[in-house]
């Protein structure tokens, strides 16, 4: 019974790292693109540019996707967002954010965890789950992965992910492993899990996630790293 439940386990860690894996793999695109339009020191207009590597990555799991400027990067404005969205069969649509911090909407993203982290870290991230108050309202994971020109942090590229289909990929599996199984981030709040007594958002006490993590994330009695992800499998 061990060895299958073991087993069990191993599919869902692998089937989490390549879902992970796969929205990243979208945005290499987008990175790449974000890298050569940064190279000439451009103005805000010049993040059209990179529009067609954005909108193609969206799909599959990915219904946003873009590129946001650390401050100062571009030449005529502090700030930079170029992202845009798609649900269903529909059209891409750009999503516009207030970036005038006189403004009562401005939204800093300069203070969001999806764009602090992999700035002060030089590493991607994956952020969530969180309501996503501003396009959605829907429980969402962001990917994103830092944008360096000449050896400083100049932004993110990034992704989003509606919790609601990454839970309907990993549900199969996950329920495989009985009872209390959940996929937790890195502060052991809830992803996914196959009980109702631990929805989407909550925090699990059980297992104190936060201390494995910050011990180096070693497979332990219950615990396990699903790939690079901070992403950790308790069941």
């Amino acid at each position: 019974m061990n060895d299958t439940r073991t087993l069990a386990g191993d599919e869902v860690v692998e089937q989490v790292s390549a879902l992970v894996e796969g929205v990243f793999e979208r945005l290499k695109p987008v990175l790449a693109a974000a890298e050569s339009v940064l190279a000439e020191a451009p103005v805000a207009a010049a993040l059209h540019r990179i529009r067609p590597q954005v909108t193609e990555a969206l799909g599959g799991l990915v219904i946003g996707a873009g590129f946001v400027s650390a401050p100062h990067v571009l030449t005529d404005s502090e700030f930079g967002f170029e992202w845009w969205t798609r649900t269903g069969g529909e059209p891409p649509s750009q999503l516009f954010i207030s970036l005038d911090p006189a403004s009562e909407n401005f939204l800093d993203y300069t203070r969001q965890s999806w764009f602090t982290v992999p700035r002060d870290t030089g590493r991607r991230h994956i952020n969530g789950p969180y309501v996503d108050y501003l396009c959605t309202d829907e429980y969402t994971l962001t990917f994103t992965i830092p944008v360096v020109r000449s050896g400083s942090f100049a932004g993110v590229v990034g992704a989003d992910v509606y919790v609601r289909e990454f839970e309907r990929a990993v549900r199969p599996r996950l329920r495989s492993l009985g009872r209390g199984a959940a996929l937790l981030n890195a502060q052991g709040r809830v992803i996914v899990s196959n009980s109702v007594r631990q929805p989407t958002g909550s925090l699990v006490r059980e297992a104190d996630v936060p201390a494995w993590w910050s011990a180096g994330a070693e497979p332990g009695p219950g615990l396990r790293r699903c790939g690079d992800s901070p992403i950790v499998l308790v069941s």
